[in-house]
């Protein structure tokens, strides 16, 4: 199969959809891989060493739609880039189509085959293409939250694990899945006071069995997060329902409980957020305040330490994408789990939860 890597274009998005390592693998599996030059410049790899690898480099990301038969991506295409695909292409990549139905008529109208990475299941029911970018963004959050804090930032000027004689900052996370855990555990290590809210009481229980006493686990109820948010310096919202809208945990009227310019990092913002008053931002401009809060919501957190994260992400996609390369979409009926990626199909969303989210 002839596989394509466009360069991103979504702001300040440093990853590439296939690392040099996996070109090399795509190749020796037989499959042809065309690179638009650049692509890998966020990860340090030039275009030679994509030739090394055995990419063919072209001039623009227009040939690698033009010829690819799939497509391999990090984030969701541009409305300049899902104009450009067509039908019977395999389009791979995250799509987070649940808050964003302007891009889910764009790709249903192009006919594409579009597979999500952050739908596709294992056998146990867990998210393997999204979890190695939620350890990520889980552990950016707090470096997000604690950069917030500083008075340059706007924030209440704290430092996040304090000093002796000097209270550590409160950090509530809300979401014990991969995003949550990843948050916390940095936060623990940075000092912090951290308590960590879930439904399961399953999930809590191994919580406190990880940390030992290092974080506080709650059983997430409304008054319990109400409660919380009175003390709380740092917010992180790690909440998930695959494939569907995030809930909203926190509303705009519990923004009055909360201390004066204390920080919500909502790292469900791809999702649609979970936090009322959230919204995407970027790298470039990454917050907001409301109501006298700090808002941290860039959608694409891990494209900021895009060297580990392209290489996390790849570790976990190539198998995948070998078996579409090798097979197309009858790789879909030899694995249950990589079907529930597929997304968008000749016209139609194919996704019951996706779906369902969007109204279709």
């Amino acid at each position: 199969m002839l596989v394509g890597v466009p360069k991103e274009i979504k702001n300040n998005e440093f990853r590439v959809g296939l690392t040099p390592g996996a070109v090399r693998e795509y190749c020796a599996h037989g499959h042809q891989v065309l690179v638009e030059t650049g692509s890998g410049g966020g990860i340090g790899a030039s275009d030679a060493v994509y030739r090394q690898s055995g990419a063919a480099i072209v001039d623009t990301a227009a040939e690698v739609f033009a010829r690819a038969e799939m497509i391999v991506k990090v984030k969701e295409p541009q409305p300049q880039e899902w104009t450009q695909l067509r039908e019977g292409q395999i389009l791979f990549t995250y799509l987070h189509l649940a808050p964003d139905p302007g891009q889910a008529r764009g790709l249903m109208a192009s006919g594409v085959s579009a597979i999500a990475y952050e739908t596709v299941t294992d056998a146990s029911g867990g998210l393997p293409l999204l979890a190695p970018m939620s350890e990520v963004a889980g552990r950016l959050s707090i470096e997000a939250g604690a950069s917030a804090l500083r008075a340059v930032s706007g924030g209440r000027g704290l430092l996040i694990g304090g000093v002796p004689g000097v209270p550590a900052a409160n950090v509530v996370v809300l979401g014990g899945g991969v995003v949550g855990t990843n948050a916390a555990r940095i936060a623990t290590g940075m000092g912090a006071n951290v308590s960590i809210f879930d439904r399961s009481l399953r999930r809590l229980r191994q919580l406190d069995d990880m940390f030992q006493g290092r974080a506080d686990t709650h059983y997430s109820t409304i008054a319990a997060i109400e409660e919380a948010l009175a003390t709380a310096d740092v917010v992180i919202g790690a909440v998930l329902v695959p494939g569907a809208a995030a809930p909203k945990l926190v509303t705009r009227g519990m923004l009055k409980l909360m201390k004066p310019r204390a920080v919500l990092v909502d790292v469900a913002i791809d999702q649609g957020g979970c936090f009322e008053t959230s919204h995407p931002t970027t790298h470039a401009n990454p917050t907001y305040e409301v109501d006298g809060v700090i808002h941290y919501c860039v959608a694409n957190m891990p494209g900021a330490v895009p060297l580990t994260s392209s290489h996390a992400l790849n570790n976990a996609t190539l198998p995948y994408g070998l078996a579409l390369a090798a097979k197309g979409l009858a790789a879909l009926d030899d694995d249950p789990g990589l079907k529930e990626g597929l997304n968008v199909d000749k016209g139609r969303i194919v996704n019951t939860v996706v779906a369902e989210a969007l109204g279709f």
